[in-house]
């Protein structure tokens, strides 16, 4: 979904006479199944390498990279609000053009893989997913991901925790950990039906597939429970299992996210309301409000003005 990346609150930036390089100064704190690092950059530089030997999560706290998976895809920006998993004995290559003027900070958590083969075992003997035709599993190639309040959240919870002086953090991160996992494959599952990879492969790819086609209609969940040839109860599940969203919201978010589109395009509020599915364009308006912080007319006058 094109929904606008949630951003993390970042920890202060370090003084210059504090940093130990300008480029990269990494601040690690060590826990028993994660290594949590931030890494600051003060100065402009190119093709600077950071390589991980395990599996690792990075997100962007502030400024800007222009980076790569060495081998793997071709530059692109890394701004706030966007995380990226890096698969073990991967390299990033990464340039800071603007670190001069807005220095740049991100963070990466790099995991112990013994930890995340217990934890995904655990998940699918102990809560298997209701959709038979699904595992818990990472998915190493959705690797660039935009940040939701879910994820955002339990990546605040292990910045915290790592950053915390508690004789317990040790305990504590690892319950962290599972639930950043858990978030992770979440948020990776949205992207993946986000780009129709999961069509037809699984109940939860179809069934988005036929609500994003299906807007403008009235869109009953239980009738869409029954295309998936399950219950509504066990359709819930399902879906909060798979996209840690309910279906409602799920549809809802996908209104106002196609709604967005219309009015970029200059579409009448009347006329993206009819045809994301709402009869009544005040409840549009006010439904639209509340998701996305201001009215579909400031939103598209707004648009319209930038292009």
């Amino acid at each position: 979904m094109s929904n606008t990346p949630l951003l993390l609150n970042p920890p202060a930036l370090k003084r210059e006479d504090q940093l130990l390089q300008l480029v990269e100064n990494r601040t690690a704190y060590t826990l028993n199944n994660c290594e949590f690092s931030i890494y600051e950059t003060h100065q402009a530089a190119f093709d600077v390498k950071l390589h991980f030997e395990t599996i690792a999560f990075t997100a962007m706290l502030r400024g800007k990279k222009r980076m790569k998976l060495e081998h793997k895809t071709g530059y692109f920006d890394y701004l706030p609000g966007e995380s990226v998993l890096v698969a073990p004995g991967e390299t990033m290559v990464i340039d800071f053009p603007e670190a001069d003027e807005m220095p740049s900070q991100c963070i990466s958590l790099s995991l112990n893989p013994e930890f995340i083969e217990s934890s995904l075992n655990s998940l699918n003997y102990h809560l298997p997913k209701t959709d038979e035709t699904s595992r818990w599993t990472i998915e190493r190639n959705e690797y660039f991901l935009f940040n939701n309040p879910s994820l955002a959240s339990a990546t605040h919870n292990i910045m915290r925790i790592a950053m915390d002086d508690n004789s317990q953090k040790d305990l504590m991160a690892d319950f962290a950990l599972k639930e950043l996992l858990i978030r992770l494959m979440q948020t990776q599952a949205r992207g993946i039906v986000e780009k129709s990879m999961a069509k037809n492969k699984s109940r939860i790819g179809f069934v988005a597939d036929y609500i994003k086609k299906n807007l403008h209609q009235k869109l009953s969940v239980e009738s869409i429970a029954k295309m998936a040839y399950v219950s509504k109860s066990n359709f819930f599940k399902m879906f909060k299992e798979e996209l840690g969203t309910s279906p409602n919201d799920f549809i809802l978010q996908e209104r106002i996210s196609k709604a967005k589109e219309l009015l970029a395009s200059r579409n009448s509020i009347k006329e993206t309301a009819f045809q994301t599915g709402f009869s009544d364009t005040n409840y549009f308006t006010r439904v639209f409000k509340h998701l996305v912080g201001v009215t579909p007319k400031s939103f598209q006058d707004k648009t319209i003005f930038y292009k």
